[in-house]
This record gives structure tokens, sequence and C-alpha cells, in this order.
């Protein structure tokens, strides 16, 4: 036995028993607070576009019609989507037009707010500034979802 050579003795370790079982409760619990903290989407039809991020500056993400419709100069109408969405905890949704639905065809949305509890379909309000009437398709782009924390 070489004279600088240290024996290790049981005080020199310590003991770590890890259970499987709690190993995946702590990975569950993980899971639920990631959850919590991204935004959840639900197709609610079948034929619903998951909203889409068009590059990544954009503020929010890409809504789609669900199906064709025509908005009638100066009038409004209430739009399906097919979809439902979770928000995180500590923020609401906001729905906003487009710079090229605004520009090019004279299109607003209203009543953005979407509360943080809200779990149904979401619709966008259009409204149709100007004088001609606007015809839209199925799968359009009509608006943009934008999450944002709420300020306390």
């Amino acid at each position: 036995m070489h004279p600088e050579q240290t024996i290790l003795k049981p005080e020199h370790f310590q003991l770590s028993l890890c259970h499987k079982k709690d190993r995946i409760q702590v990975s569950l619990l993980e899971a639920q607070k990631r959850a919590t903290n991204r935004l959840r989407i639900k197709r609610l039809q079948q034929k619903a576009i998951i909203p889409t991020k068009d590059c990544r500056m954009s503020p929010g993400q890409d809504i789609y019609t669900l199906k064709a419709g025509t908005i009638p100069a100066q009038k409004q109408m209430l739009v399906d989507t097919g979809i439902a969405i979770g928000l995180p905890r500590g923020a609401y949704g906001r729905l906003a037009a487009t710079s090229g639905m605004a520009s090019k065809h004279g299109m607003a949305v209203g009543g953005g707010v979407i509360d943080a509890d809200y779990n149904g379909e979401i619709q966008v309000i259009l409204r149709k500034q100007g004088n001609a009437s606007y015809q839209f398709q199925a799968g359009d782009r009509i608006a943009q979802l934008i999450v944002e924390k709420i300020k306390r």
C-alpha cells in the first residue's frame, strides 16, 4: 500500500435514494408548469388551420378563416376559425388586424381582447370599411393573435 493513499471511509459518501415514482411525479409537475406558461391550441374542426408565425420577429401568430364568406361594405361579421386556445398563466390574448388586410382591403378587427379564462372557439369580428364588399376564402389569413402578459 502506498503511504499517501487515502482510504475512503463510509462517512465520505453521501447516499441518495431516488424512487422512480418520485421522479415521474416531479417530471409531471414540471411538464404541467411548462404547459401553463405556453400558448395551447386545440383544433375544433378538422379543416381548421393551426395559427402560424410568419417570421421570427412577428409579435403574434396568424389566424385563418374556417369557411368562405362575404362582408358587405360598411358592415361587420363574426368569422369562425375552428380553433380554441389556452392562454399562459398571467396573460391575455389580443386579436389585431394585419397591416395587409387593413391597407389593401380596408379591414379592421373589432373586440379583440380574449380573456385568460375563455376556452371557447376563437371568432374574429371583421369590419369592412369603404364602399366595396370583401370576399374571403376558407384558409385566408384574417388577423394576428398576440399574447400579452398582464401587468400588475
